[in-house]
């Protein structure tokens, strides 16, 4: 009896030890997965490879949630006839740029030129100077706006979130939705199935018998488990009768409505474009929609694309650029430098997570060290531990170059935006940090237009009166327990 357990002690040590060993060869090939079959940052490189050296198991379950990464090929198809469009488009364009007579109308155009031609060239984001804006920081504005619209739709909607809660606002604008559907409209909903990991395409059973078309953005295969979790369609976009476009940072959920008791009342920055820009906005959903619809493809239709847009009373010019994981530029970012360092007289952002790579800080930096007023706005509170020390110690260390750094008290601040020289903005979902930069799907309205950049950087000077700065003496104040967040947070920043 003796020998027998002894047996059985020395065969499962045996078996514990090729368990380990697997593991261990396992945990090896991903590391070299990592190293010199991706692409990635060193800063993320290293990130993750201390992660998988020090927990190899659980390093290797995250990995798997949070380090893949989409491959490069074309996960939204677009349609021969409208790629053939916008191909010629955005060539008329590049040439008209070139021969220096692109939009005479706009005094400030050869100034803007370069930035137009970069988002052209690497994003195909045709420029269009037909437009309207209206300008959206409070939630029960801007949905407010939003339900008038939808009340007024002749044709169609399509409706776009990152999260759509199924509470009281989100009841209330399904509720709009559906009656339009009873009219006889077209209604086609998209959300993120991990920004809205509570709502189940069962909850929209009416909705659905009613004619209307829902679909989740990279849906889960597993229960609980979502392997594509790293990869978020972070994008806000309503689209409706293709003459009004809604896009920036206002997800649909009470918490928007500053009815959440964790972050107060709810600062956001979103817009409603009316014009031919709305075109861009049309494009993005559809190929978003298509790329996770087997059922209920859109089609090229010309109301998808009315030509002969509401007159309006403003020409705004407007470029609509999307980056995501399946790209190989991180257009919206390059949009983000390529503003930094056209700025000659003042800087503006909101955002509330900062943790960029070193190339967007020290552009930043040289901004600020020659002259230029750079003012950076974040939340005083965390949604995110990790996010917030790590965004608090990036803001922090622009101070020394002559940044100023304020954090918004009055609630919670989720606007992306950045202003330059009252000249140039940029409204959209996209976040200034890596997430937003390289493994999101997002989109950003690029303006050329004064009165909408004086706006902007009007919001930010009213937020001033209910924020406080971070000045360099209050920032070395900080005790040990903030300085040991920053620290692991800032480990942690590439992967966040």
């Amino acid at each position: 009896m003796g020998e027998l357990l002894i047996s059985l002690f020395a065969n499962g040590n045996a078996i514990v030890n090729i368990i380990l060993i697997g593991l261990f060869f396992l945990n090896l090939t991903f590391v070299f997965t990592i190293i010199f079959m991706e692409r990635r940052s060193a800063e993320a490189i290293w990130a993750w490879l201390l992660v998988l050296g020090l927990f190899p198991i659980l390093g290797f379950v995250l990995y798997l949630l949070f380090g893949r990464q989409i491959q490069r090929k074309s996960l939204f198809e677009i349609d021969e006839k409208d790629k053939v469009g916008l191909e010629r488009r955005v060539n008329e364009q590049l040439e008209a740029l070139k021969a220096g007579n692109f939009d005479p109308s706009n005094p400030h155009m050869q100034y803007y030129n370069h930035m137009i031609q970069m988002l052209l060239y690497n994003n195909a984001a045709f420029y269009t100077n037909d437009n309207q804006i209206e300008l959206f920081t409070d939630g029960y504005d801007k949905f407010n706006r939003l339900k008038e619209d939808i009340r007024q739709a002749k044709k169609y909607i399509h409706i776009q979130y990152y999260i759509f809660r199924k509470d009281l606002l989100g009841k209330e604008i399904l509720s709009l939705l559906e009656e339009k559907l009873e009219q006889g409209l077209e209604v086609k909903m998209l959300y993120d199935d991990i920004g809205s990991r509570t709502l189940k395409l069962r909850h929209f059973k009416e909705f659905r018998q009613k004619g209307g078309q829902v679909e989740a953005f990279f849906p889960s295969k597993l229960p609980l488990i979502n392997l594509r979790m790293n990869n978020r369609n972070h994008r806000k976009i309503v689209v409706i009768d293709g003459t009004i476009g809604y896009v920036g940072g206002f997800n649909v959920g009470k918490e928007y409505l500053g009815l959440s008791k964790k972050f107060g009342y709810w600062r956001d920055t979103h817009i409603r474009l009316e014009g031919e820009g709305v075109n861009a906005l049309q494009l993005r959903f559809i190929l978003d929609w298509n790329s996770q619809s087997h059922r209920h493809n859109i089609q090229y239709d010309p109301k998808y694309f009315p030509e002969n847009h509401v007159n309006v009373e403003h020409n705004t010019g407007i470029q609509i650029a999307s980056s995501g994981p399946d790209e190989s530029w991180e257009q919206i970012k390059y949009g983000y430098l390529k503003m930094i360092s056209m700025a000659q007289k003042s800087i503006y952002i909101q955002t509330p997570y900062f943790i960029p790579d070193s190339s967007f800080m020290d552009a930043l930096k040289i901004a600020a060290l020659g002259g230029v007023d750079v003012n950076i706005m974040i939340p005083n509170k965390p949604d995110h531990p990790f996010v917030y020390w790590a965004t608090y110690k990036n803001v922090a260390s622009l101070l020394e170059a002559g940044a100023r750094v304020y954090h918004y008290d009055n609630g919670f601040l989720h606007a992306k935006t950045m202003t330059i020289d009252d000249e140039i903005t940029s409204i959209g979902t996209t976040n200034m940090d890596n997430r937003s930069f390289s493994l999101n799907f997002e989109v950003n309205a690029f303006i050329y237009n004064e009165e909408v950049a004086k706006q902007v950087r009007e919001s930010f000077e009213k937020d001033l009166e209910v924020s406080s700065e971070l000045t360099k003496e209050r920032y070395h104040s900080r005790g040990l327990g903030i300085k040991f967040k920053e620290a692991i947070s800032q480990l942690l920043s590439p992967i966040l």
